[in-house]
């Protein structure tokens, strides 16, 4: 079974404690030092008369403390974790940003089809990659690099189009909050699927594609 939680485990992240008040500096360390993925510093919440709002200063903001805070973020991404170790001391608040494109891609869905997903996944006996649950409801699946590029074509094969299964890919240019990053109010971003020695090796976009493009049919 899958549980969604906020720990990163495996044997070979023996040294990698609990993130449930784990500093953010500490986790980007950690994932640059452990998981060798580029990090950036985001956004980070501020109260503003007894509520949090983005450091961006937009009250309206769509994803408060869980964005790039400059236009310039993929220049700010970095595998090293002293580099990363730097960042977050001069903002120890900001959330934890990871680039798409390089070491991984992200396929989204929404959550309920995501389960949905990740049972059928189970049964298949697939090997996954780690998986993040958003507090916007979305589930994203880590998979190796290039799914931008592949899975337009291969729903298609399968007789859908990416926007009639609400399935969205991150490539090349995007990124993905990853826990424990909050989203304002409303929680934090969390692991349906953990990093672990099993999955440090990503699955091919094309080997993940039916049964979620099947659960997204079936969430419509």
């Amino acid at each position: 079974m899958f549980i969604v939680e906020e720990t990163i485990a495996g044997t070979d992240a023996v040294q990698i404690p609990k993130q449930r008040g784990e500093s953010l500096l500490d986790t980007a360390v950690r994932y640059a030092e452990e998981r060798h993925w580029d990090v950036f510093p985001g956004t980070w919440l501020e109260a503003v008369d007894g509520v949090h709002r983005c450091s961006c200063g937009d009250a309206a903001c769509p994803a408060p403390g869980a964005h790039p805070s400059r236009p310039d973020w993929e220049t700010q991404a970095t595998g090293s974790a002293t580099v990363a170790r730097r960042m977050w001391q001069e903002q120890p608040t900001a959330s934890i940003l990871l680039p798409t494109g390089l070491t991984f891609d992200a396929i989204s869905v929404p959550e309920t089809a995501g389960f949905l997903a990740l049972a059928r996944m189970e049964r298949m006996e697939l090997t996954l990659g780690p998986v993040t649950l958003t507090p916007d409801r979305r589930m994203e699946f880590f998979v190796l690099p290039g799914a931008s590029a592949k899975v337009p074509d291969l729903v298609r094969k399968l007789g859908w189009t990416l926007s009639s299964l609400d399935l969205k890919v991150r490539g090349e240019g995007g990124y993905v909050a990853a826990p424990p990053t909050r989203f304002g109010c409303r929680g934090a971003v969390q692991w349906a699927c953990r990093p672990t020695a099993a999955n440090r090796w990503l699955p091919d976009a094309e080997e993940l594609v039916s049964p979620l493009a099947y659960a997204c049919g079936r969430d419509r």
